[in-house]
């Protein structure tokens, strides 16, 4: 009869574990995963944007019932008046309020933003290795398709009150397609202030108080030749006021080859100025 002291289950753990070096040569030997590319952790962190609405729907209301609630408010209020009828006046704004539309809803970029470092998501993106400016551009692409969602509804809304674009459809997606190349580097800004202000509703504050100005003062309702002259010399120069003449002239079937240099020249130059900011900050934060 053997009298050896029975094995704890300390002392079983302590040798079926490996040592530290063994552990070590294990995890060497593993082969890690290739570092995604910039653009496939950019368009993941695109659909992860995608997702989100998925599950929150109601985030959906900005670009559906805003911009069909706006096409039939500014038309029927004030297309008599300022046009003769709404028929004429639904010709010259339609393209102006599709861009209005569009660029108000960029902000929520920024709120996006500012809910997910409030919420401390931002600090685990930051340990990943993954290509720096990837979230951000991640939640750019995923607002394109707000964008694109948003273009539709407002075309469908003024096709069936009476808008009828003498470019077709080719002049159509060629309107569309560069008012979201222009409203993709326009939320480089919100992206700006969702990293610099503190709070969900100063994000919302501050780009109201800089949408506003840049959408109403602007060729958007009517044309900026019966405004004053120190007024028009802002309204000419407004970037909203290029997107707007750009698009709305791309649907009438023409080619205006100044104000789309000048809607290209905007873009590069809010991707360059905001998005470097933004990056700055985001590598601070």
């Amino acid at each position: 009869m053997s009298t050896a002291p029975a094995k704890t289950q300390t002392e079983d753990f302590e040798l079926a574990a490996p040592d530290a070096e063994t552990l070590a040569s294990l995890l060497v030997g593993q082969e890690r995963p290739p570092r995604p590319s910039a653009l496939s952790a950019s368009f993941t962190f695109g659909w992860r944007a995608m997702l989100k609405i998925k599950h929150v729907p109601e985030q959906l209301f900005d670009v559906t019932a805003f911009p069909i609630m706006m096409v039939l408010m500014y038309t029927y209020l004030f297309g008599g008046a300022l046009a003769g009828s709404t028929e004429a006046y639904i010709q010259f704004l339609l393209p102006g309020i599709l861009v209005m539309s569009v660029v108000m809803i960029t902000m929520y970029t920024g709120v996006s933003v500012n809910t997910d470092i409030t919420k401390g998501v931002f600090d685990r993106f930051r340990t990943l290795p993954i290509w720096r400016p990837a979230p951000m551009v991640g939640y750019l692409l995923g607002d394109v398709l707000r964008y694109v969602l948003a273009s539709a509804v407002m075309l469908a809304v003024g096709m069936i009150i009476g808008y009828r674009p003498d470019g077709g459809m080719p002049g159509v997606l060629a309107g569309v397609a560069l008012l979201l190349v222009f409203s993709f580097a326009f939320s480089w800004i919100w992206t700006m202030f969702g990293l610099l202000l503190r709070t969900e509703k100063s994000v919302m504050g501050v780009s109201m108080m800089v949408i506003f100005p840049l959408t109403f003062l602007s060729n958007v309702f009517v044309d900026p030749k019966t405004m004053p002259g120190w007024l028009q010399a802002f309204v000419n120069n407004s970037p909203v006021t290029h997107v707007a003449t750009a698009v709305r002239e791309l649907m009438a079937g023409n080619w205006p080859a100044t104000d789309i240099a000048w809607s290209l020249g905007w873009s590069a130059l809010f991707v360059v100025v905001f998005g470097t900011v933004t990056m700055r900050l985001y590598n601070r934060k």
